[in-house]
């Protein structure tokens, strides 16, 4: 190894002791160019940020060439400090830096022919719109050359998706194009983590936007097969018994919770997840589709699914909850029902659940209408929900006889005892007394 390269190892291995990864750019092409070179110039790519690098070089001089971290004397070599990312979401052929202006300069210079093919230095940033077009086009696109720009940074592609339902416009068509050519490579190099972490920076309310694209791109296939499964298992909608999808149903059951709840992130994830054991209850007799136990079984998969994605434990258990219990507001429930429905932990958001699968099904709100009517039932003590005195007790103590006269009595009764205008039996028997005489009967 020649006296430069030498040097400059000498730099990675004082970076790599501290902690950070450290490697010399291009080893084949830099031996090429220093064998010819007047000054002799290493170019290393570094971890570390400039503090970092100057709390172990002293003499760490800056640089004003763009995209260069500090230079560093080793010797009589002059080692350029390029910031690379080790941890760089890219094609594999991109994962190292083999190219950078300096080295690009010399080549040329040697009249070597550079090519390059996607290859070439990037600068690293951490800005989040870096790879992106300006804005003022009013729409999502990439810099430069789409499939390129993306296999230097697949992370790229979902924050175009982030973009684009956060901002409600539309992604360019070659950028879309090279996000679904890339939506393989997306879920074998970006990990589970950095998905969620994009996903969780969406206002809840797009969610069902972002959902919709990850599905058409091709990703959603991958991450959620559960979810985008549902494209295949039918229902009818209630409103006009047209066969639907369950996942078109479910990405608009989002859309109408985010429209009540714009801020609840895992609301919106239990609407996401409620349908997803249709595809596994799903029977289809007499021509029509049933789906019995579809909320249990997909409290289930969501679980599975949810640990997969690396939700924390209380967050799985808390959207499973809702998810297990969703259907329970469906059905138009009598008073000791509202009782036990209102004993639930989470029991508004289950409402609003509810109330998001309604309309989206197109369907009738007689039983969720008379469910929040019997609300305010359940907020009276149960106690106070029969009245004192039965209808036979009612005719000994006013001497009617039976007919719908009692009937008014008993129900003017009960609501006194509500008012709490009657808190027990001998103010119950005067106040049916006096009743009956205020009105005559």
């Amino acid at each position: 190894m020649i006296q430069p390269l030498k040097d400059a190892h000498a730099v990675c291995n004082t970076i790599n002791r501290a902690g950070f990864d450290a490697y010399i750019i291009n080893k084949l092409q830099q031996h090429r160019v220093l064998k010819h070179a007047r000054i002799q110039e290493v170019d290393v790519a570094v971890e570390a940020d400039f503090d970092e690098l100057l709390k172990i070089f002293q003499k760490l001089a800056p640089s004003e060439e763009e995209g260069i971290l500090g230079l560093v004397e080793e010797g009589e070599t002059r080692v350029r400090l390029y910031p690379g990312n080790p941890e760089a979401i890219a094609h594999p052929d991109n994962a190292l830096i083999r190219l950078t202006p300096g080295l690009r300069k010399e080549l040329e210079k040697q009249g070597e022919f550079v090519e390059d093919l996607g290859l070439s230095y990037r600068f690293q940033t951490k800005e989040t719109y870096q790879g992106f077009a300006d804005w003022e086009e009013g729409q999502v696109r990439f810099q430069g050359e789409p499939d390129p720009a993306l296999r230097g940074n697949y992370l790229l592609g979902l924050r175009a998706l982030r973009f684009a339902a956060n901002f409600n416009i539309p992604i360019e068509a070659n950028s879309w194009m090279a996000i679904v050519r890339n939506a393989e490579a997306i879920l074998n190099f970006v990990p589970v983590s950095d998905i969620v972490d994009e996903w969780r920076k969406i206002v809840a309310e797009n969610s069902w936007c972002f959902v919709r694209l990850l599905f058409d791109c091709g990703i959603l296939q991958g991450l959620m097969p559960e979810v985008s499964a549902l494209i295949s298992v039918k229902q009818l909608r209630e409103e006009n018994g047209q066969e639907e999808s369950v996942f078109e149903h479910t990405v608009q059951t989002m859309r109408y919770y985010g429209e009540q709840l714009p801020y609840d992130w895992f609301g919106i994830m239990a609407c996401l997840l409620h349908d997803v054991g249709k595809l596994q209850t799903a029977q289809y007799v007499d021509g029509e589709w049933s789906f019995e136990q579809h909320h249990v079984v997909g409290a289930h998969l969501a679980r599975r699914i949810l640990r997969r994605l690396g939700f924390d434990p209380e967050d799985i258990g808390l959207i499973c909850h809702l998810v297990k219990n969703h259907k329970r507001f469906d059905f138009m429930l009598s008073e000791k029902g509202i009782r036990r429905f209102k004993g639930l932990d989470e029991y508004p958001r289950i409402i609003e659940i509810a109330r998001a699968n309604v309309q989206a099904k197109g369907g009738n709100y007689r039983a969720f209408n008379h469910n929040i009517k019997y609300l305010e039932r359940a907020d009276v003590p149960e106690e106070m929900t029969e009245p004192v005195l039965n209808g036979n007790e009612i005719m000994d103590f006013t001497g009617l006889k039976p007919g719908p006269v009692v009937g008014v009595i008993r129900k003017a009764l009960m609501q006194a005892q509500i008012d709490g205008r009657v808190v027990s039996v001998p103010e119950a028997i005067e106040f049916v007394r006096w009743y009956k005489a205020r009105h005559g009967l």
